[in-house]
């Protein structure tokens, strides 16, 4: 059974059929622990195409891949698909009547058409006109059924480059999104679909100034199970790339459900936080709640070396020009975590850790102190 297996269901770096796959930004789909080790390693390049990967790459998990290969593997297939030529012709004769409303058999065939890693079958649904119908089935909350798989095939479709990712805002695929973002079962779905989205700079900006998309993520993020967080916290750190959605963030309220998220070991909630540490009124939020940076300490203690890093970061942004803030770290020894990661093999661990002892040191002489007490 094992050497059935087509190739897509393979990683391309293990080689090995995949158990969580998640797609690069190169569009390229590996399974996490392989392309973690590759990214651990340092490199920032697609392992397939050698396509420059940015500084913090994002891993958007491939359900419909995984769902695929769970039931392909279910139903153990023994026949091989029939010729290209074959193939070709009935993608085309399905997509001349793909229409809305359709049904699941028929949506089911369009979302294989745009997963089955071809460019050129996710450009047949773009051109065909498929992608509008794809649009009104998102909008369908009355069939979440409909509604999962129509998401699934847009999702893959913006994986096909900016151009594509542009034309699905252009065609109005935010607004469903959004209203899919608020509850029910395709809620962390629609998330992962607007990251994927949101990789293009202008939709950043278009997506933010929707008025419900990023108070629809916080909600998500406040409210939600742990895959709805994962992905709302995902989405956030793509749009708060872009330095006004840090504001519209914070005035969301994003801040304290990432901060409890972060205590409980998401690595991508504190990498928001670092982000909205950038923009005054995040600094001025996180400095206001009770427990940040005990919960900041408790990543620097327990957390993964990414983790570490940027927490470390999060805090320095926050501490280096509040008095009140780096006294209150020290207090919760955050100085003396400093003191030991400061000659940590890694070094970006090691050099953000001796930048906020720098700081800390700053406020912890007792002449600042006592001035402060004054």
């Amino acid at each position: 059974m094992e050497m059935q297996l087509p190739d897509d269901f393979r990683c391309p770096i293990s080689l090995e059929v995949m158990t969580d796959p998640v797609i690069l930004s190169s569009g390229h789909t590996f399974d996490r622990a392989s392309i973690q080790r590759w990214l651990d390693a340092g490199n920032r390049t697609c392992p397939v195409t050698k396509v420059p990967l940015p500084p913090s790459p994002s891993l958007i998990p491939n359900y419909a891949l995984r769902s695929l290969i769970s039931s392909y593997l279910a139903h153990r297939p023994s026949a091989v698909a029939s010729s290209s030529s074959d193939e070709d012709h009935l993608d085309s004769f399905l997509l001349s009547r793909f229409s809305f409303p359709s049904d699941a058999p028929t949506l089911s065939a369009v979302l294989r058409l745009a997963q089955s890693g071809s460019a050129a079958s996710r450009r047949l649904v773009a051109d065909s006109g498929g992608t509008s119908v794809l649009i009104r089935h998102a909008d369908a909350p009355d069939r979440p059924d409909l509604q999962d798989l129509a998401l699934r095939a847009l999702l893959h479709i913006s994986l096909d480059g900016d151009d594509a990712r542009l034309g699905l805002l252009a065609e109005g695929a935010l607004d469903p999104i959004v209203s899919a973002l608020r509850g029910g079962p395709v809620a962390a779905l629609a998330a992962t679909f607007l990251t994927s989205l949101a990789v293009v700079d202008v939709n950043k900006a278009t997506i933010g100034a929707h008025p419900a998309a990023i108070p629809s993520l916080a909600a998500l993020l406040s409210g939600g199970d742990g895959r709805h967080r994962r992905e709302a916290a995902t989405a956030l750190h793509e749009l708060c790339k872009f330095a006004e959605n840090r504001r519209r963030a914070v005035r969301a309220g994003v801040v304290a459900p990432l901060i409890s998220f972060a205590s409980e070991g998401s690595e991508r909630a504190v990498r928001v936080l670092g982000l909205l540490a950038k923009c005054r009124e995040g600094k001025e939020e996180m400095r206001k709640r009770i427990g940040f940076l005990r919960a900041l300490a408790v990543v620097v203690k327990t957390g993964n070396p990414r983790g570490v890093e940027h927490a470390l970061v999060v805090l320095n942004l926050v501490c280096s020009d509040s008095k009140e803030m780096a006294l209150e770290a020290i207090g919760e020894g955050i100085l003396d975590l400093c003191s030991v990661l400061a000659g940590d093999m890694n070094q970006k661990i090691g050099k953000n850790a001796m930048e906020l002892a720098r700081s800390l040191r700053i406020f912890s002489s007792p002449c600042i102190s006592a001035n402060i007490g004054q």
